[in-house]
């Protein structure tokens, strides 16, 4: 961590020759620092009195996650580790996919590359949000994973909602929503054998209070756990215990029952049932009104020539 935002972290406020002096740099260093960390989406005031972070930094710690979790899923976990900095939580568990046990959680404070569906870019301030990175290991192949990251959302959105985020819904194929506001996405890599076994690399990242200067950087709405929450948003490491615990035992029931399992609570929270929606994939773009899933977990879309099914690995959809 910079030693400028260590200092800062507290959420006093700090005079610049202070910090200087206490770096054992110059004011014009500290000024640079302070605007590179503001570049990343750090909101920091600075007056008459210095630098404040408007937030407390909330630091994710391994050892206060393990505290928070029940013991079967201690038992059970792999490596549960967390970096400052990285290029990406997703990039190092591919890195070490030979090397890392089954159920091994990468955490990051900071991603220098994170990434999304199909490219896009995952935007996060340091020690902001909730990045990181899920090992899981199966023993069929990869047809027996349809649906996973269906099953995934469900279970993030379930662990959510158990720590006080009301009204969280699933956008098809991978994106938790608010009130058709964005509040975090799943991202799978496959790997392994065809016909198994195989492995999969869940990348999950959840806005958990994003700032309004990253926010006029989006193009599209996006939601936070601080607005669901309130004055009641759990720490960072009391929402990564919850979403281990609730990982942990929704990937042993998929590894069991596949997507079955999860159809019902789907339909439950699915944001695109009945709408009208625009579907652009490798056949073409036409439009249809959404009618949730098949056992499979591809989308069902009812158009004027009939019910045509979509796979997850082909389209982006977006609501009209």
């Amino acid at each position: 961590m910079p030693a400028v935002l260590d200092l800062l972290g507290s959420g006093a406020c700090h005079a610049g020759p202070e910090l200087a002096r206490r770096l054992g740099i110059s004011r014009a260093a500290i000024w640079k620092q302070i605007e590179a960390l503001r570049a990343a989406g750090l909101d920091i005031e600075s007056g008459s009195d210095g630098y404040r972070l408007t937030q407390p930094l909330d630091r994710l710690d391994p050892e206060a996650i393990l505290m928070r979790l029940p013991g079967a899923v201690r038992r059970r976990l792999g490596v549960l580790e967390n970096h400052w900095r990285i290029d990406s939580t997703s990039s190092e568990c591919l890195r070490r996919v030979a090397a890392l046990p089954d159920r091994s959680f990468v955490f990051a404070d900071w991603q220098d590359a994170g990434r999304g569906r199909r490219g896009r870019q995952w935007i996060s301030p340091p020690a902001t949000n909730l990045q990181f990175s899920c090992l899981k290991r199966f023993s069929g192949g990869y047809a027996a994973l349809s649906g996973l990251s269906l099953a995934v959302g469900l279970a993030v959105a379930s662990a959510l909602e158990a720590c006080g985020a009301d009204g969280i819904g699933l956008k098809w194929p991978n994106d938790l929503v608010h009130r058709d506001a964005k509040l975090g996405g799943v991202l799978i890599e496959l790997g392994g054998e065809f016909m198994g076994p195989s492995h999969a690399v869940i990348g999950i990242g959840i806005n958990v209070r994003v700032p309004a200067a990253v926010r006029r950087a989006l193009d599209r709405p996006c939601a936070d756990l601080a607005e669901l929450c309130g004055d009641a948003l759990p720490s960072r490491n009391a929402l990564a215990a919850a979403l281990i615990t609730g990982l942990v035992a929704s990937l042993d029931t998929f590894d069991a029952a596949g997507f079955a399992a999860f159809a019902g609570t789907w339909r439950e929270r699915d944001a695109l049932a009945g709408r009208v929606i625009h579907v652009d994939d490798a056949r073409g773009a036409f439009e249809g009104k959404a009618a949730g899933v098949d056992a499979r977990g591809a989308l069902q879309v009812r158009c004027t020539d009939g019910l045509r099914s979509v796979d997850s690995a082909e389209v982006s959809v977006r609501a009209k």
